[in-house]
């Protein structure tokens, strides 16, 4: 049930009637139309702009339509007044039996209620991680793991048909770089002592492989040529990283559908037949590109190269797809691998990348747009950098990786829970401080264990009803008599509740998983406040004398607790029972 596009029907329907009855032209565009929270909780329950929005193409003054769209509102049972302000704003209060009947929806549906049919089954594939498979994932992967996975999440809620994906970056240099780093790991584990040159992996996370590959194939590499043995450890290293990866992954709760290799894409035909695609499309062409702006580089000299048309979609400048050489740059592969998405016939892609990764967001649109024929829209978040404190102060933990802090560094520390949560609380392009002793914190200033300490009071005084001998199971819960719940603080939480169907809409439509974690710190900040004012109001106080005015709290309580789960696990997060 949402209430708020109900409302919104409603305020449609009578604009209908307005129609009709000739006080409206007909054909009135009716798409900017809204109807929400208001900004100040005082004017009322909901707003809606539809005079704002109707008077200059109706040609009439906004306050005149407002005022004859309340008097229609204001018939309707589930509209207790529906008053005007200012030049044409239309404040509505909700009728308290309307508030109920989204309380016995929640009840009745559970953690579905809230969930949309807004994707209607639309194919998305989500792309997120795709870190190097050189290493274990670090910090700044956490973030992007859960945008990613909390993302993919919300659109499935949402009734998206959606793919998690991880993508192999297993055909460029850097593999080569670590195939050379388990060698000389191996050669250490044969006792022999080796050095590190610039620009390899000395991470001791690499001697484990090291003695692995020892075990598997004796000294059978030991003093032979690079050419007999680095295609087979890049092979055997990458295997290792990715089970290390798949390992770091679930250990915060993340599990992909799909692992793409990018060295699947070189010598298979592609790269190639992508860039026939464009080709075919009149965008590739050979040509000399301008020097770079600003300081001209000291090595930089005009030469030609096979270039993609990027700015006929968008992008800035055309950029190479073929060096002079005649091999591909970075951006082929790239554009073959989402030229492969494309073709898999999904009606959306995402894809999550770190902030260093901003300067490429134009010509992987651009990419996608001529690859799709500007049918398949490419939507690409950019997470930016997380820094770690303690006590205050930066914080840096173990070096155990070599250079940098790891995602399972994180976990252990604080557990994956909080780390999920954590990571959610500041919209995806903005910075991240995370304070290990912030996040574990009991206090309000700590939005995860705020929001756990909710659904944990709430199983609290469910736990103190039922050893009062009050029953509160679910089928008892529905048939409360909900009309008991008439304090203006209950009814406040009620509404809050109703705000969850629309936010799953808002927040799936502009693809921003961060708004789950926002509302359910409002939600819980809502609910807090009615616990503590029955500290000073007996009568609204969770469990009372009377078994029947107890359930009927309870319900409350209950549906309460039901939408924090279900947010809790759109972000993947496991409600807490009780707080320890």
């Amino acid at each position: 049930m949402n209430l708020f596009a109900e409302m919104r029907a409603l305020v449609l329907e009578c604009v209908d009637q307005m129609v009709t009855a000739g006080q409206l032209p007909a054909d009135l565009n009716m798409t900017n139309v809204t109807v929400e929270p208001p900004r100040d909780a005082a004017h009322g329950d909901m707003a809606t702009n539809a005079a704002m929005v109707l008077a200059k193409p109706a040609g009439k003054k906004p306050r005149d339509i407002a005022e004859a769209l309340a008097q229609l509102l204001a018939a309707d049972a589930r509209i207790a007044s529906a008053e005007v302000a200012g030049p044409g704003f239309l404040n509505l209060r909700i009728a308290p039996t309307a508030w109920r009947a989204v309380l016995l929806s929640v009840l009745d549906k559970g953690t579905d209620f809230g969930r949309a049919d807004i994707g209607a089954g639309q194919k998305v594939n989500v792309e997120y991680v795709s870190a190097n498979p050189t290493g274990p994932l670090h910090v700044g992967h956490t973030r992007g793991a859960v945008f990613g996975d909390a993302l993919a999440s919300l659109l499935d809620y949402a009734g998206f048909d959606v793919t998690r994906e991880y993508y192999i970056n297993d055909g460029g240099a850097q593999v080569d770089v670590l195939a050379r780093s388990v060698y000389l790991r191996y050669l250490e584990a044969h006792g022999q002592e080796v050095a590190f040159p610039d620009g390899t992996y000395p991470g001791d996370y690499l001697i484990p492989v090291g003695q692995q590959l020892k075990d598997l194939k004796g000294d059978s590499y030991v003093g032979q040529p690079e050419e007999a043995w680095l295609q087979d450890i890049r092979t055997f290293a990458t295997d290792a990283m990715m089970d290390l990866i798949r390992a770091d992954l679930k250990s915060l709760g993340v599990e992909m559908d799909v692992f793409y290799s990018e060295k699947s894409l070189y010598g298979t035909g592609r790269i190639e037949a992508a860039i026939e695609d464009l080709k075919s499309k009149g965008l590739i062409y050979d040509g000399v590109l301008e020097p770079p702006k600003g300081k001209k580089p000291e090595d930089w000299e005009p030469r030609e190269q096979t270039l993609f048309k990027s700015t006929e979609h968008g992008d800035d400048v055309d950029r190479p797809v073929m060096k002079s050489d005649g091999s591909w740059t970075y951006f082929a592969p790239d554009i073959a691998y989402h030229y492969d998405k494309v073709s898999r016939g999904y009606d959306a892609l995402i894809d999550v990348f770190g902030a260093d990764h901003g300067g490429y967001v134009k010509r992987m649109k651009a990419a996608v747009s001529a690859l799709s024929d500007g049918k398949v829209p490419l939507d690409i978040k950019l997470t930016q950098l997380v820094k770690l404190f303690k006590n205050g102060e930066p914080f840096k933990m173990s070096k155990r990786a070599g250079t940098f802090v790891t995602l399972r560094d994180v976990v252990d520390q604080v557990g994956p829970d909080v780390a999920r949560f954590v990571m959610l609380t500041r919209k995806n392009d903005a910075m991240l401080d995370f304070d290990f002793d912030k996040v574990m914190e009991q206090s309000r200033e700590n939005p995860v264990f705020y929001v756990q300490y909710a659904h944990a009071r709430v199983a609290s005084v469910m736990r103190k009803a039922e050893a009062a001998g009050i029953a509160v199971d679910m089928d008892t819960l529905k048939a409360a008599d909900l009309s008991l719940l008439n304090h203006e603080a209950e009814l406040g939480l009620i509404a809050k509740l109703s705000e969850w169907p629309r936010l799953v809409e808002t927040a799936a439509r502009s693809n921003e998983p961060h708004r789950v974690a926002f509302y359910l710190y409002e939600l819980s900040g809502v609910f807090h406040g009615l616990w503590n004012r029955g500290n000073d109001v007996p009568e609204l106080r969770f469990v009372q004398d009377d078994p029947k005015v107890t359930q009927a709290k309870i319900a409350l309580a209950r549906a309460c607790s039901v939408v924090i789960a279900a947010g809790l696990g759109i972000l993947g997060v496991t409600p807490a029972q009780e707080m320890r």
